[in-house]
């Protein structure tokens, strides 16, 4: 549609275009990855591109914004419908990215999970509504303040009900990592994964750490135990694995997590920062 030719060649994807061409692009799911390699294939075409249906996330606001310091022409972030008007040439910038709303909100889950109580700072409450108002419903106390928020956690969480959706709803990013708090919370959780497939990969490994938990297509069903063990179990992917580091916490006896690889993807510093909190967590060389 964009003039693009795409081929996919022993394992890589190849993109080859003599010019780029504008035009409507209506997503069928407003999706993430799709809404910003649009908007960066097109920020320097020649003409006006459309995107209808597009992923109204955070970080498409801020993908717009940075691209708007350089000399972009776009605007419409944040709403189902993205105009690019393209330029010619764009400039160099310095540019502070936003808070990731995903590490904040798996922080707040560990302590969640560990029944603690957290002070996060630079953070943008309103990019995390529907993980805070899960956290509520879990029976956790929460105080938000422009660029903080307080979590007290109960002695044991509430079962809840989740269904993934794309934002404003409940993040499929965080749909794991609830499911690990979920493993010790009172009564039985529902999860229902709308937006990816094969996103259940961690459960089989959070059952060898005594979790009740079965899936069947979407949906997961999380029967709450009072404990977990620790075990060698193996991350699978960035979220999922994080999920386990989570489980680790709580669990008696020592856990390790493999493949640790997938999970610094996505968090920085990970270890360092549970520590401070007063986990006993060690990363080993990878």
């Amino acid at each position: 549609m964009l003039g693009i030719n795409i081929k996919e060649e022993a394992g890589c994807i190849k993109c080859i275009t003599d010019k780029i061409t504008p035009a409507e692009i209506h997503l069928d799911f407003p999706s993430v990855g799709a809404t910003e390699n649009i908007m960066l294939v097109t920020a320097l075409a020649d003409g006006i591109t459309v995107i209808k249906n597009a992923a109204m996330e955070p970080e498409i606001v801020d993908l717009q914004n940075m691209l708007n310091k350089m000399g972009a022409k776009i605007k419409g972030a944040g709403s189902s419908e993205i105009i690019i008007t393209g330029v010619k040439r764009l400039k160099d910038v310095s540019y502070n990215i936003m808070p990731d709303r995903i590490e904040a909100g798996t922080l707040l889950c560990a302590v969640a999970e560990t029944g603690g109580k957290l002070k996060l700072n630079k953070v943008i409450p309103e990019h995390l509504t529907p993980v805070l108002h899960k956290l509520e419903e879990c029976g956790c106390f929460i105080e938000t303040n422009k660029d903080s928020i307080i979590l007290e956690a109960p002695k044991r969480l509430k079962n809840i009900e989740i269904k993934t959706l794309p934002y404003p709803g409940f993040p499929t990013d965080m749909q794991s990592v609830f499911a690990s708090a979920l493993t010790i919370a009172k009564g039985t959780s529902l999860i229902i994964e709308n937006i990816f497939e094969n996103r259940y990969k961690y459960v089989n490994e959070l059952r060898k750490m005594g979790a009740k938990i079965t899936v069947e297509g979407k949906i997961c069903v999380i029967k709450g135990t009072r404990r977990l063990y620790g075990t060698n179990v193996d991350a699978a992917d960035l979220r999922g694995g994080a999920s386990l580091v989570l489980a680790g916490l709580v669990a008696k006896g020592k856990t390790t997590v493999n493949n640790a690889k997938y999970i610094l993807r996505g968090y920085e510093n990970l270890d360092t920062k549970l520590r401070s909190l007063g986990a006993i967590i060690e990363l080993k060389d990878i």
